[in-house]
């Protein structure tokens, strides 16, 4: 399923300046991977320990994933997803 994500700017750094990107999965387990394959160093600001991290929110069409499935919520084709960081001072930088 082709999806929409939107990429907040300190994780632009990644994705080459892009404030969006397209890609294909099924569900935000598979979107975290595919988004790594096609943006290295994404995975490691979003994911610990193979759950998304406490201070990033994810958006699936405005619906935060920890009220649907987590990394289990599914995505359909034209759904938006907006990956938000909560903390103050935003993300860290690439060592």
């Amino acid at each position: 399923m082709m999806v929409t994500v939107k990429i907040p700017t300190p994780l632009q750094m990644f994705s080459g300046g892009k404030s969006e990107v397209a890609c294909s999965a099924s569900n935000i387990a598979e979107l975290v991977q595919a988004l790594e394959q096609e943006h290295p160093g994404l995975r490691d600001r979003l994911v610990e320990g193979g759950r998304i991290r406490r201070f990033i929110n994810i958006y699936v069409n405005g619906e935060d994933i920890r009220t649907l499935s987590a990394e289990a919520t599914v995505l359909k084709h034209g759904d938006v997803v907006t990956i938000i960081a909560a903390i103050a001072g935003g993300i860290s930088s690439p060592r």
